[in-house]
Formats: C-alpha cells, sequence, structure tokens
C-alpha cells in the first residue's frame, strides 16, 4: 500500500452520520443547545450548560429608558416615536333602559359580584384615537382605493416585466447568431476584441461632472431634491393591497355595548272562551324550536277569567299584583326557521278524576244547548266550586295546542290589509292547519306551508293578524314530556297527522301576533323591572319574554341578570310503599335548613302575587309515576353561600274529602345544593327521594351521599328527574 502523504494523515475519517449521532445524543436535539456549539472563543467544547437553566426575560421598558432613541429631530422621530397626543379617554354616561338601575338588594356581596356590578353600571370609558384613520387597519388599501391613488402616474415598465415577442424574439436570436460567427475570426476570439462587434455597439451616456469635486453635502442636497421631484403624497400606500382572504389586520371602531335582542314579536291575548263556563283556566305561551329540540323562550302566564270564576279561588290566591295581569307579551327570536312553534298550555284546578273524565264536559255540551242541559251544567258548577274551595291551589294539565308561526306571519305578509283575522282549527281535512278569512272576506284557502329557507322568517314586517284557535287537544297523562311535545309539533306540519283525528277540545282564543314597537309603553323587563316609557304604574303591563336561543350568541354582558330555571321532568314511585298517587312537588330556594328559610324569590305566574317561597308542580291524577311540564322561575341572591339549596318536598293530595284525612301527605324529600366548589351547580339531576325529613346540615351534602340512618325509595336509586337552568350575568356555568 502506497504511503499516505503528511496532509491527508491530519484529514479525519468520521463519518457524518456518528458526528449527528453524537451531538444529538449530547444536546438532545435541544436547538438553543446546539446554537452554542457555534461560539467560538473562552469557552471549552467540553463545558456542559445545564438544561434547566432560565434566562430572564428583556424587560422592554427598562431598555428603552436606558437606550434613548439616538434621532435627531426630524420627520424621521414621528415614525419611530408614539404620538403623544394620539389617545385620549372621554367617559360617557351609560343609557340605562329601566327606570331603576338593575342591581341586587343586598349590601353586602362578594367582590367579584360587586365587581360585575360595577362593570354593568359604571360609565363608559371610551378611548378615542386622534391617527387611528392613518393606520390600513381602519382605512384598509382596498383595490379602488389602490386605483384612485394610481390615477396620473406614469406606468413604470422594466425589462423583467416585458414578456417576449414571439417573432421578434426569433428575430434577435438569429442576428445573435450571425454576430457571433465573426467572433471566430477574431485572432484571440474574445468578443470584446472583436472589431466588427465594436463598432456596431452604441457608447453609454456620458456622467456630466463626473470627476468634478462636489462636497458631500451637496451631493446629499441634490439626491434629496431629486427624490421629492414629482414625489407621491401617499408613497407607502401605492404597496399592492393585501388578499382580502388574510388581512394582517382589521380593526373597527368598536359600537357600545347593549343588551342583546333578536327579532322581536308582540303578542296579544284577548279572549277564552269556551262552550260552557263552570270554573277557572289557567294559561301559558312559550316558543319551541322542533329541528333544534329545544325551548327557546320561558313561559308566559296570562289569566283572562271573568271576575266571577277569578272569586272561586280567593280563599287561595294572594290579591294579584300588577305585574301578574299582564295579557300581551314581547317574545325575541334570534335565529328564526320554519320550525318554530308557539305552543299554548292550559291548566285546570285539581279535581277529582283523570284528565279524561274531566274534559269530557267540555267536548259533550254546547253553548248552544245550555238551556236544555241547565240541570246537568248547574250540577258540574256546583261540584267545580266544591274543588276551587278546597283544592284550589292545585292544578291539573288539561290541553294544548300549537301555531305555526312561520304560517302565519308569511300569510298575514301576503295578504292586502293592514290587518286580518284568521281562524286556526285542527280539525280539517285540508291539512293540518286552515286559515278562514271573517265575514268581511269572502272565500276559503287553506293556508300553505312555507318552504323556503331561514332568510324568509322575517318576523320585522308582516303586517299584524289576528287569530282565533278554535280546537284543543286534550292533554294525556302519560305525555306529558318535552320530547313528546316535540313528537306531536313534528306530527303537526304532516298531511296526515294523527292529531287531526283525535277529538277536539272546542273553544275560541283570540290572539294579537305583530311586530313589537321599537319602543313599547308599559313594558316590564323579565326580571319586572319597568322599562323607560312607564307613564302610570296602574296600567295593565306588558311583559318581555326572556329568550333561550337556539344556538349561542356571543355577545359581552351588559346588564345584571341572575335567574334560575328549575324544570321537575319525571318522578318513579312505582316501587315506593304506600299511598302516594297523587303527586305534586313543592319546590322551594331554602337558605338554611329550618322550614322557615324558605325565600321569597320565585316568580309567580298570573293573577298572584309578585313573588312567593313555594311553587307547586301540576298534579296527575292517580299516577305513581308522573311527568311535569312546570317552568319554576328563580330570582338569586346576589350573594351565595353553601346553604343556599333547592328543597323538593313530595306530597300526596287527597281529592277525596275524608274524615282524619289531611289535605296533604309529605311522601317524600330531596334538594340540590347551589354551590359546588364555589360554583353555581346546574344541569340535569336524577335524585334519590328520602322517606324522611332531611337531618341537620343537610344542604352541604349531596342526596347521593348515603346518610346514616336515613331511608330512601327504592334503595337509594335515582328516581327524580329535575333539569336547573342559570341564566346570569354574576355567575360562571
Amino acid at each position: 500500500m502506497a504511503e499516505r502523504r503528511a496532509f491527508a494523515q491530519k484529514i479525519s475519517r468520521t463519518v457524518a452520520a456518528e458526528v449527528r449521532k453524537q451531538i444529538s445524543g449530547q444536546y438532545s436535539g435541544s436547538p438553543q443547545l446546539l446554537k452554542n456549539l457555534n461560539i467560538v472563543g473562552s469557552i471549552s467544547h467540553h463545558t456542559t450548560v445545564p438544561l434547566t437553566e432560565a434566562v430572564d426575560p428583556v424587560d422592554l421598558e427598562d431598555y428603552l429608558i436606558t437606550h434613548p432613541l439616538a434621532v435627531d429631530s426630524g420627520l424621521l422621530r414621528d415614525l419611530i416615536e408614539f404620538p403623544p397626543d394620539d389617545i385620549e379617554v372621554v367617559y360617557s354616561p351609560r343609557d340605562c333602559r329601566t327606570l331603576v338601575s338593575a342591581v341586587p338588594e343586598e349590601s353586602e356581596m362578594d367582590p367579584h359580584v360587586r365587581d360585575c356590578i360595577r362593570s354593568y353600571t359604571e360609565d363608559w370609558a371610551i378611548v378615542i384615537r386622534k391617527y387611528h384613520k392613518l393606520g390600513t387597519g381602519f382605512n384598509p388599501n382596498t383595490l379602488d382605493k389602490q386605483k384612485e391613488r394610481q390615477k396620473g402616474l406614469p406606468k413604470q415598465v422594466f425589462e423583467s416585466d416585458e414578456a417576449p415577442d414571439g417573432n421578434n424574439y426569433q428575430d434577435e436570436q438569429d442576428d445573435l447568431k450571425r454576430r457571433s460567427m465573426s467572433i471566430d475570426d477574431t485572432p484571440r476570439g474574445s468578443w470584446a476584441c472583436s472589431i466588427f462587434d465594436l463598432k456596431n455597439s452604441l457608447p453609454d451616456a456620458l456622467l456630466p461632472n463626473l470627476l468634478d469635486r462636489t462636497p458631500n453635502e451637496e451631493i446629499d442636497r441634490q439626491n434629496d431634491d431629486q427624490r421629492k421631484a414629482n414625489r407621491h403624497k401617499e408613497l407607502f400606500a401605492l404597496h399592492p393591497s393585501p388578499d382580502e382572504e388574510e388581512p394582517i389586520e382589521r380593526l373597527s371602531v368598536p359600537e357600545v355595548p347593549k343588551e342583546h335582542f333578536g327579532q322581536r314579536l308582540l303578542v296579544k291575548c284577548l279572549s277564552l272562551k269556551f262552550e260552557i263556563e263552570i270554573e277557572p283556566i289557567f294559561a301559558s305561551l312559550a316558543l319551541y324550536d322542533v329541528k333544534e329540540k329545544k325551548k327557546i323562550s320561558e313561559n308566559f302566564y296570562f289569566d283572562l277569567n271573568s271576575e266571577q270564576m277569578k272569586g272561586l279561588l280567593r280563599p287561595h290566591v294572594p290579591p294579584a299584583a300588577i305585574t301578574t295581569l299582564a295579557r300581551s307579551a314581547i317574545f325575541s327570536i334570534t335565529y328564526p326557521s320554519q320550525d318554530v312553534f308557539l305552543v299554548i298550555k292550559l291548566e285546570k284546578v285539581l279535581q277529582q278524576g283523570d284528565i279524561g273524565e274531566c274534559a269530557e264536559p267540555y267536548m259533550i255540551f254546547k253553548e248552544a244547548d245550555a238551556t236544555k242541559n241547565k240541570e246537568k251544567l248547574e250540577k258540574l258548577k256546583s261540584q267545580a266550586d266544591q274543588f276551587c274551595q278546597r283544592l284550589g291551589k292545585y292544578r291539573m294539565p288539561f290541553a294544548w295546542t300549537a301555531i305555526h308561526l312561520m304560517n302565519i306571519v308569511s300569510s298575514a305578509g301576503s295578504l292586502e290589509r293592514d290587518s286580518t283575522e284568521v281562524e286556526i282549527s285542527t280539525g280539517e281535512r285540508k291539512g293540518s292547519w286552515s286559515e278562514r278569512r271573517n265575514s268581511s272576506l269572502v272565500g276559503r284557502r287553506s293556508l300553505e306551508r312555507t318552504t323556503s329557507g331561514d332568510d324568509s322568517c322575517n318576523l320585522t314586517s308582516f303586517r299584524p293578524a289576528t287569530l282565533t284557535v278554535t280546537n284543543f287537544f286534550k292533554q294525556e297523562g302519560d305525555r306529558l314530556s318535552d320530547e313528546d311535545l316535540y313528537k306531536f309539533l313534528a306530527d303537526m306540519r304532516r298531511p296526515s297527522s294523527v292529531l287531526r283525528r283525535l277529538r277536539p277540545i272546542t273553544a275560541q282564543l283570540k290572539i294579537d301576533i305583530s311586530p313589537a314597537p321599537e319602543n313599547p309603553h308599559y313594558c316590564l323587563t323579565p326580571e319586572l323591572l319597568q322599562v323607560k316609557l312607564y307613564p302610570d304604574s296602574r296600567v295593565r303591563p306588558t311583559r318581555e319574554i326572556l329568550e333561550f336561543p337556539a344556538r349561542d350568541v356571543y355577545v359581552p354582558n351588559t346588564t345584571y341578570r341572575n335567574l334560575l330555571y328549575v324544570y321537575p321532568q319525571s318522578l318513579n314511585f312505582a316501587n315506593r310503599q304506600g299511598s302516594a298517587r297523587n303527586i305534586t312537588v313543592k319546590v322551594q330556594f331554602m337558605y338554611g335548613e329550618d322550614p322557615s328559610n324558605a325565600m321569597p324569590v320565585i316568580f309567580g305566574k298570573s293573577s298572584c302575587s309578585e313573588f312567593s317561597k313555594e311553587a307547586y308542580t301540576a298534579v296527575v291524577y292517580h299516577n305513581r309515576s308522573p311527568d311535569f311540564h312546570e317552568e319554576i322561575k328563580v330570582k338569586l341572591p346576589a350573594t351565595l353561600t353553601d346553604h343556599h339549596h333547592l328543597l323538593f318536598t313530595f306530597y300526596h293530595v287527597s281529592c277525596q274529602q275524608k274524615q282524619n284525612t289531611p289535605l296533604e301527605t309529605p311522601v317524600g324529600y330531596t334538594w340540590i345544593p347551589m354551590l359546588q366548589n364555589g360554583r353555581l351547580k346546574t344541569g340535569q339531576f336524577c335524585l334519590p327521594v328520602s322517606l324522611e325529613k332531611p337531618p341537620q346540615a343537610y344542604s352541604v351534602l349531596s342526596p347521593e351521599v348515603p346518610l346514616p340512618g336515613m331511608k330512601w325509595v327504592d334503595n337509594h336509586k335515582g328516581v327524580f328527574n329535575v333539569e336547573v337552568v342559570a341564566v346570569s350575568s354574576i355567575h360562571t356555568q
């Protein structure tokens, strides 16, 4: 083997892959540590850098103070320094919709609650920027502005921008070939030495004063003058505009935050009349979205009973507050669609017998036959009077119906009148809904269903309509849940509706539907606060109904709102021993364990007190596993403690009057603590029910905890389903 030369012996034979493997193993692939390999100097390659060594970040403010900008006063300083007069803070009074500001009544509040309330009541702090319009964020460089700025500018074309013409390009190539043939004829074969090419080349323009001695200041001044000559006033704005789909920045002056409202609908309940009038009937309205399977508004309770019927309940009902006498309501719909229904539910005083037996007189007796059936009607009135006197504070489900809202809106908008009268029936064969004009209008036409998209669902411009609902469906004791209601509503839109084959309850409910005015008079918020333009407190009010949007609405909170909605859903006492068939649930909001600790924070329904300490669910006669459809609205205290809780007490109501038999017998208890780890406890619950009263200090524990010595229904299994929903601007969920 030949002997290696001296310089080759110094060449390292280490393979590159081995070097990479060694480095990656030593520094674990850290880019920051690998960077240290490039440092040349006093640091030895054997020195190791600890992986846990943290580098302090640069204090920007301190750096700017210790390193002042070394720029003389001039035009460039405006590009570097922040303008001292750009920002101005102005305080503007906050506009309040209500006569009284929505703040809690408590004097002592948690710090976070106090901060939230202060943010909802303080004046607006508005930051005004004088020069924001000069930036591209507020003044985007659009294509139209580009064309406007470029008017009058000479078009500059560079060699690289010119596309070669096919014919000219080929001629230039041929000429170049002919000229290059002379290169070989020259003695040295160089193009520079080619006499032929030198003769054909053109001289460059001479540079005047090239060799003259000129001061540097004079050269700078001349260059500055040349730069300013014909200079565009918005030089930087001539830069091509960015792609609209990928903007670098988009800034806009924000609007003053305000309370969110969807499209608003005014519903006035005018009258409710049955073929026979023997007892008071209680009604409620709510909006449902069938597609989303969601209730999209709270309940609106109204009372259309005569004074004679109201008099039957005076022993059980306290004097009515003016806020509970409303007969008109404003509904808000953020996402209107073809799937929204206005559902009307009716209840009556509890009496002995199931729903079918109690509804039978309303189906068979007619107003025209009142004289012929006088004795039977008197007997029914006497029985109703007895039940009102004894069971006046309990209710039972009675009937329901629904109005396909968008059909009515689209039909009213197409009629050539300022207002229309529409009669809605559920017994027509041509469709699930029909419309008949009143006697001043001739003819009948079926109400066609609209099939257009959500863009056509405009609730702000249709003509007001007066509806007459003529038929109601009898409630079924085993089909009271919301899931059953969604099935019924979906079935209503089919031509072969099963509901149309049912025997209806004949009635006349007259309702006005119209777009809500922008500033209605005598209006109450969901918290029962008077909206401005409320001249007289004795006038029957209009209620704003709180919306539960079908989908989330991302807007900031601007007002104090702290409401809780409780929805008892079902109870299963099939395995409970003893008599418990006519079951009602009493709901109370407690601040302690003592029975006197019930708080008067439950909103009243209709023709009653404004707030009460308890609310009862409707009774399904002789049903050990009833469904419920109640909505119980609670005004939450601003400050909650671990002792605040919802208490549910289950009672068996004795419909028959017997000796030594109490009217109501407690058959179970359960509860929901309001706070869990400092947060509001909401959602779906399946709770066990205790047969005995809860022990002391039970409110801080969950009923799922097996308390010693307590007896539970069905071996401590969950038998009571309830949903709790919070609408709060101070409590997170």
